[in-house]
């Protein structure tokens, strides 16, 4: 029974401690009127590096693989952060870009988020940080 006990309290700490780094984030990311959600959908979408991508190729990268992407990427849109366009070589297949304005807005968070990450680990140091990166990479990679 023991070994039950420590499963589950270590799964509740690794959640507790997602969802306080969820918190950390979305703070950070308030006064830009974005969400979490949203911000990963435009960090995907500066990876592309001008290249276009499918709401499959979205979602796939999602860290929070539930959320509406279609909803999400409207959302996008009516800030004026994403375009969408109709694949001319597919007409079923819609294609998502980032805006100017989508990247200037990341500029501007690029420094605030790293800053808000240092602090989220701001308790561990260097050396812990690699093991538990280590870690939850095995735990991850692995299911």
């Amino acid at each position: 029974m023991e070994l039950l006990d420590l499963a589950k309290n270590t799964v509740v700490a690794i959640l507790k401690a997602g969802y306080k780094g969820e918190e950390f984030l979305a703070n950070t990311l308030k006064p830009h009127g974005i969400s979490l959600q949203q911000f990963n959908v435009l960090r995907i979408l500066r990876g592309r590096k001008g290249n276009p991508a499918n709401l499959q190729t979205v979602q796939k990268r999602m860290i929070h693989k539930m959320s509406n992407t279609t909803r999400l990427v409207d959302k996008l849109i009516e800030k004026k952060l994403v375009n969408r366009k109709i694949c001319e070589n597919n007409r079923r297949k819609i294609e998502i870009f980032i805006t100017k304005k989508g990247l200037e807005i990341l500029k501007q968070l690029d420094t605030k988020i790293q800053e808000t990450e240092a602090e989220i680990l701001k308790p561990l140091s260097l050396r812990e940080q690699k093991t538990l990166r280590a870690l939850i990479n095995k735990i991850t990679l692995n299911h």
